[in-house]
């Protein structure tokens, strides 16, 4: 599962200063409920009913019942750096700490 993968790297993304957020189109208590479940230190937000985070990185439409799996790396401004079409959930948290190595490791 993805998100387990990465919970088992927050220590790492931490390190980077890299601040995990999941979104998902489920009600706020049934994030909670999932991320307490999991052991998720890492916020889980709720995309609203007109899905306005899905539809700004392209993931859905905003009458979309399920959004496409996407991973956005933003920089502390806010500035897009990386986008990922999510495929492979086992080895993608372990691509991504890679990449922000990469992009933030010299902070």
């Amino acid at each position: 599962m993805e998100g387990c993968g990465y919970r088992d790297l927050q220590g790492d993304f931490d390190a980077l200063g890299v601040q995990i957020v999941g979104v998902s189109f489920d009600p706020p208590a049934v994030n909670q409920g999932w991320a307490e479940e999991e052991g998720f230190l890492f916020e889980l937000w709720t995309d609203g009913p007109e899905r306005p985070l899905a539809v700004h990185y392209q993931a859905a439409r905003a009458s979309s019942a399920v959004p496409q799996r996407k991973t956005v790396v933003l920089d502390q401004d806010g500035v897009l750096q990386l986008e990922y079409e999510v495929t492979a959930l086992g080895t993608h948290p372990g691509q991504v700490l890679e990449d922000c190595r990469i992009l933030f490791g010299g902070r």
